[in-house]
């Protein structure tokens, strides 16, 4: 466990990009997993779809309140452009799902002050480092 990891457990606003109503989808299984354990799910995708009871936004720009962590399902080609427009709206973590790896982007996060996680679950962490 880091204490990246824990810090970021403990935060209450998460932007989950790439969740969509597609139930067969991680992203859809990890958002409800977040809910479940007192975390507001803001959906982030292209299509702004309402997911878990919560409006969704076409981009992190677009979301009119402050987010805590930028939680990205998308594939590794596409996150650095994205972990910037989360630094752009001050963000206070980074976490890169499974599989999802940019090493620049993330030491750019991390020069900015932002905690970052990489290639892990919060779903997966949880028991260990979840909030007490």
């Amino acid at each position: 466990m880091t204490t990246e990891i824990q810090r970021l457990l403990r935060l209450d606003v998460w932007a989950v990009v790439g969740l969509s109503t597609n139930q067969a989808r991680a992203a859809w299984d990890v958002a409800r997993f977040l809910r479940s354990h007192g975390k507001r799910v803001v959906p982030v995708h292209p299509s702004s779809p309402f997911v878990h009871g919560e409006q969704g936004y076409a981009s992190l720009a677009t979301i009119p309140f402050p987010i805590d962590v930028a939680d990205f399902f998308v594939r590794s080609s596409l996150v650095g452009a994205l972990v910037d427009e989360a630094l752009a709206i001050a963000v206070k973590g980074v976490w890169l799902q499974v599989g999802v790896v940019d090493t620049l982007a993330a030491d750019r996060a991390r020069a900015a002050g932002v905690d970052v996680v990489m290639d892990t679950c919060p779903k997966l962490e949880w028991a260990a480092s979840g909030p007490r």
